[in-house]
């Protein structure tokens, strides 16, 4: 069978009702803009975009040059081409609506332009990720409020790793599919459709030098996975820690495992570290659709109403059969604790 492109999956969507025309267009511009990114990446020291940007984002977190050349790329990559009516960064305080030179579209567009950018530095593996939601009908003007959208409102979600070779992860909500840019045709290529998470895992990945700050059923979880053959959970367990959500993720889809960043007390005025909006939601949405489960520690991830763009939240993702235990823990404490 000949390769199956990007563009020739979604004109097949199109075709069987899974996909509007305009929601195609889009995920195929956010693919474009990715290449261009992909290209910064990988020019490194040689492009000049190493180091920091001199600026910081909305979070207060030191901007490095290529988050802040990538949020570029991607704003000027979806403004005019017709299917948004806004978008928002993790990069920018506020969405930002369309420019009003150019035909507004019914989509929302929520993007990390650059995922795990800490490690661009030192040339490790680092990503983009994207989330489209629909504008609601009676809307012109999109504000911050109309992207307030649980998870399970999301009409597509992917990711790109730009790693040693560039892969797009893709979800329209009919299960989850791996392109990989073929460099040579510009163009990705499908490597892996219906990817599919063991339900049972043996791997997580956290980042164990905050232990001593997590609250009491996270280190009870750990420390029996610690434990080992001998423990409780009554088998071995590796641990995996990239330290960029985009490979971490993409290992776990790839072979199965957990991915975990739970509260703690380091920051206790913040619910979590990562965005449900930019990150949770998104990544959420493509492990489900490959047979995983996501959740805040406590409930469904993609249920979670949100109230504010820039919200962050625990994250529990990945093998089925992990996360409802990792949940198990965290629920009994609170049943001892009422």
């Amino acid at each position: 069978m000949s390769e199956i492109s990007l563009t020739r999956y979604l004109i097949e969507e199109q075709r069987n009702d899974r996909i509007k025309p305009d929601l195609r267009l889009l995920i195929e511009v956010v693919a474009r803009a990715c290449k261009s990114i992909s290209v910064a990446v990988g020019k490194g020291a040689l492009g000049g975009v190493l180091g920091d940007a001199g600026t910081g984002n909305v979070q207060g977190e030191a901007q490095k040059k290529l988050d802040v050349l990538s949020n570029e790329i991607l704003l000027e990559a979806n403004a005019w081409g017709g299917h948004l009516a806004a978008c928002a960064s993790e990069e920018m305080d506020h969405s930002q609506p369309i420019p009003d030179m150019y035909p507004r579209g019914n989509y929302l567009l929520l993007f990390d332009p650059l995922d795990g950018s800490s490690n661009i530095d030192v040339n490790v593996s680092v990503g983009t990720i994207f989330s489209v939601l629909r504008c609601p009908d009676d809307v012109v003007q999109p504000e911050d409020e109309h992207f307030l959208q649980p998870g399970t409102a999301q009409v597509a979600a992917g990711y790109c790793i730009y790693g040693p070779s560039t892969m797009l992860v893709l979800t329209i909500g009919n299960g989850t599919h791996a392109f990989t840019l073929d460099r040579e045709q510009g163009s990705f290529v499908m490597t892996q459709p219906n990817m599919r998470i063991p339900e049972e895992t043996k791997e997580f990945a956290v980042n164990m030098s905050n232990q001593r700050h997590w609250e009491a059923p996270m280190q009870r979880y750990v420390g029996d996975l610690l434990a080992g053959k001998e423990g409780p959970r009554g088998k071995d367990f590796n641990m995996r820690w990239i330290a960029s959500m985009v490979a971490d993720v993409h290992r776990i889809l790839t072979r199965g495992g957990i991915f975990i960043y739970p509260w703690d007390r380091k920051d206790p005025g913040k619910p979590g570290k990562l965005r449900l909006m930019y990150e949770a939601n998104p990544m959420s949405l493509l492990v489900e659709q490959a047979g995983g489960a996501a959740s805040d520690g406590r409930a469904r991830m993609l249920d979670i109403a949100p109230t504010q763009l820039h919200q962050r939240v625990p994250v529990f993702l990945g093998s089925k059969g992990e996360v409802e235990a990792a949940m198990r823990y965290h629920l009994e404490h609170d049943a001892a604790a009422a």
